[in-house]
């Protein structure tokens, strides 16, 4: 029994050795089964940091992902209260919100200052009035073509606006059935078209036209505009000698076999021998006075060269004029009602001189224009003047002309006399200002290549305006701000203003 223990235990230690010298990596090659070698033991206080450290990695991330995926539900949520401490927390044109709304997953935002505007459906089902709306009170108006004599009898250069007098001034806004008031294009004082260009206008009875001065926008295409529309409207871009040169260089013009250039759409029309000192100056010249640049024109949509049209230009004649029977649109301003916050806005944010605002403000308060309140004539005194729609009426038209007066005889800002001239004119200019909201639907504004400004818009006092030569004194515009006024303005105190937005 001993004999055969002894054997036992020796078969059993001869196995073990032959599996000890069997390759490390297999325990039964025949059977096909791999078991790896085994490593050598961590210590236990090691085997507990590498579980610890791992758990509080895991920890970390959880924490972070949950965090993050609260502040996007916080984000998402804050966007859709009606609480306005949230609401106003919200970026609402944030990329998050812009994915969820294109996936369906949240309401796609609209932008709070854009609103749907009730355009008619089809462009080639509007009817176009037949003649021109019949004129009630002005029935002739014809223009000012002389410069009149100017510092005791003797003859200066020509201005573009005329020496306009003070007594000029106050029989322009005495409305009679046959009128003649001054309305720019003095004989010999500059903004002269080409004769290519003055040929091709004849034709436009339809037009939408823009313009770029100094240089400081490209043209920018519209957009969603029909067959009927391309083929009734004709497309005209006002330009200087800077800015065509920059139109130039930076995209293709073309050029017809008449000499016309042209970029896309628009056909450029340059106005050669700026009138002003000032680019802003040049660039009311067709903004307000398309009747005068363009007189076989009927309609006009005039849109500032920094944005591009993206609704067709006739839907906007049937729901901005015929379907009101009115001749002239023009938006309401998104801030400003008085045209004394507009002013106050102006010189915070250096738009002109500052003294020579408060001079203009303090003859229009002179002469009683009043602050704007609710429930008075007007639904507000201060337009977005960047698209105007018109037909181009005797009635229309003079109001464009003594707007532009004042714009010629005072500060460039025209937001600043719109108000006032509706003011003189007494209730008599029917026109319809439309919501701001829609104004702001009708465009895609585009950023300036570049700022222009002139050295008047930086004066804090009046000191650095004194002397002949001064480079902060314009030559050729805001003369009624150098004129004497027949008024004591002194005793003049300006209505105090609140004011309405961050944005100025």
């Amino acid at each position: 029994m001993d004999g055969e223990a002894q054997r036992s235990v020796s078969l059993r230690l001869n196995r073990r050795g032959e599996r000890a010298n069997q390759s490390p990596h297999f325990k039964d090659s025949e059977e096909g089964f791999f078991y790896p070698e085994r490593l050598p033991q961590d210590s236990p206080m090691k085997i507990v940091w590498k579980k610890g450290f791992i758990r509080l990695v895991l920890v970390a991330g959880i924490f972070w992902v949950l965090l993050i995926l609260i502040a996007l539900l916080f984000h998402v949520w804050s966007c859709q209260s009606s609480v306005s401490f949230f609401s106003a927390m919200c970026n609402k044109d944030s990329k998050l919100l812009t994915i969820l709304g294109r996936s369906g997953i949240v309401p796609q935002p609209q932008p709070q200052h854009r609103c749907p505007i009730p355009l008619a459906n089809d462009p080639d089902k509007i009817v176009i009035p037949k003649g021109r709306t019949p004129d009630k009170i002005v029935k002739d108006l014809s223009y000012v073509m002389e410069d009149e004599l100017w510092n005791n009898g003797s003859k200066t250069s020509a201005l573009f606006g005329g020496h306009q007098n003070w007594s000029h001034r106050v029989e322009s806004f005495k409305l009679n059935s046959t009128m003649k008031v001054h309305c720019g294009f003095i004989r010999n004082s500059g903004a002269e078209m080409a004769r290519s260009d003055i040929k091709y206008v004849k034709k436009c009875t339809f037009v939408v036209a823009s313009g770029i001065f100094d240089g400081y926008d490209i043209p920018h295409q519209p957009s969603n505009i029909s067959r009927r529309s391309k083929k009734l409207f004709c497309f005209l871009m006002v330009v200087d000698e800077i800015s065509l040169k920059f139109i130039k260089e930076n995209v293709t013009v073309r050029q017809d076999d008449d000499g016309g250039k042209w970029v896309g759409i628009w056909r450029l029309v340059l106005l050669k021998n700026p009138p002003y000192d000032e680019p802003r100056r040049n660039g009311k010249i067709p903004k307000i006075l398309l009747h005068r640049l363009f007189p076989q024109a009927q309609y006009s949509i005039w849109i500032d060269g920094k944005m591009e049209l993206i609704v067709d230009p006739l839907l906007m004649l049937e729901r901005y004029l015929w379907r009101g029977k009115y001749t002239y649109a023009i938006a309401q301003h998104k801030h400003h009602h008085s045209i004394y916050e507009e002013a106050d806005a102006n010189k915070r944010r250096k738009r002109y001189a500052r003294p020579l605002i408060d001079l203009h403000m303090k003859i229009y308060r002179y002469e009683g224009m009043e602050s704007w309140s609710p429930g008075g004539k007007t639904i507000s005194d201060v337009p977005e003047g960047a698209i105007i729609v018109r037909e181009h009426t005797a009635m229309s038209n003079l109001f464009s002309c003594l707007w532009f007066n004042e714009v010629d005889l005072f500060t460039p800002r025209d937001q600043l006399s719109f108000g006032y001239v509706v003011y003189r004119l007494g209730g008599s200019f029917n026109f319809h200002m439309f919501p701001n909201c829609e104004y702001n639907s009708l465009f895609v504004l585009h950023p300036h290549t570049r700022e222009h400004s002139s050295a008047v818009e930086w004066v804090k006092n009046i000191s650095e305006l004194d002397g002949k030569g001064s480079r902060m004194k314009e030559s050729r515009g805001g003369l009624g701000l150098w004129t004497p006024y027949p008024g004591n303005l002194d005793s003049v105190v300006l209505p105090s203003v609140a004011r309405t937005s961050k944005a100025g």
